[in-house]
């Protein structure tokens, strides 16, 4: 579990009880971010490294890794967000603003859901230190007052490794499933 406080995150390993309620999909980990604010599975043998604004996952410890998978949330107002259009907020996300300037944009998929909106974009990049092709996916999930960004930075050939990755990430976001007790995960009533 990672914690987020003054601008450091705390990562804490607890041993669960034996009536836990979580579950992830075999050879998987959940990470719960905040108490429950974000959670997602990523593959087990996966590397998690904080970061001060947001939570590295790598396939392999870095600098041996091949992909990372970066994900950091917000708090928003309560307000009406339909107003503000995922595919809006993935333009701007996508639009190469960093040290990374896009190559290629793949086409806005939307992924059905009735508990958070969701939305992803795919883009061709040229990497600034390798010098060739690379690709990341950009989501952006919203709902119970939160918002995630969630990007997997990768080499062409890893693709087909990654693609269930990436599915099982999306699958399994969940935005504002707060826990009391994190060694016994969900209390259903």
């Amino acid at each position: 579990m990672v914690h987020k406080g003054k601008q450091k995150w705390k990562q804490s390993t607890l041993r669960m009880k034996d009536n836990h309620t979580w579950n992830a999909t075999p050879g998987h980990k959940i990470i719960v971010l905040d108490k429950g604010a974000l959670r997602f599975n990523y593959p087990e043998k996966w590397v998690v490294v904080p970061e001060e604004h947001s939570i590295n996952l790598y396939d392999k410890q870095p600098p041996k890794d091949d992909c990372r998978l970066a994900v950091s949330y917000l708090r928003l107002p309560t307000l009406d967000w339909s107003e503000l259009p995922l595919s809006q907020l993935i333009d701007v996300a996508s639009a190469g603003t960093d040290d990374r300037p896009t190559q290629s944009r793949g086409e806005l998929v939307t992924e059905p859901r009735s508990d958070v909106e969701l939305a992803w974009v795919q883009v061709t990049f040229d990497d600034p230190v390798e010098h060739r092709d690379a690709y990341t996916r950009i989501a952006i999930a919203r709902g119970f007052n939160l918002q995630a960004l969630v990007t997997l930075d990768f080499w062409p050939e890893d693709a087909p490794r990654l693609e269930s990755v990436w599915k099982e990430v999306m699958r399994s976001i969940e935005l504002g499933r707060y826990v009391v007790d994190p060694t016994v995960g969900d209390v259903l009533q």
